[in-house]
């Protein structure tokens, strides 16, 4: 919900949020401009040990790419795509600090 809100705030239109393709799922499908974003969401408590995105790996783009390409089999007419990550870092005395990440590809 974070993530959505920000997103919208920030001009993206949401068109799913949680959209599965058997055991694969898109956090959030959105548009912003000519482009439809494929939106990997991380979100975690603040660690000096790492980052939320870092915890995006080479299998989970993979498994979103799956679900991306099933969603645009059924929802054709998308030419510009791309694959996004936003990460998230909440912190115990101060507000959430957000951090997309676009254009992503592993």
């Amino acid at each position: 919900a974070m993530a959505a809100k920000w997103l919208e705030e920030n001009g993206y239109t949401l068109i799913h949020r949680n959209w599965r393709y058997s055991y694969h799922e898109i956090d959030i499908v959105a548009t912003k401009g000519k482009f439809l974003h494929f939106v990997e969401v991380k979100c975690h408590h603040y660690s000096p040990l790492g980052h939320p995105e870092n915890s995006v790996t080479k299998k989970k783009f993979r498994s979103l790419k799956k679900a991306a390409d099933e969603y645009l089999y059924r929802h054709p007419g998308h030419p510009w795509i791309r694959y996004d990550i936003m990460a998230i870092t909440l912190f115990r005395d101060r507000d959430p600090e957000y951090f997309l990440i676009e254009d992503v590809y592993l």
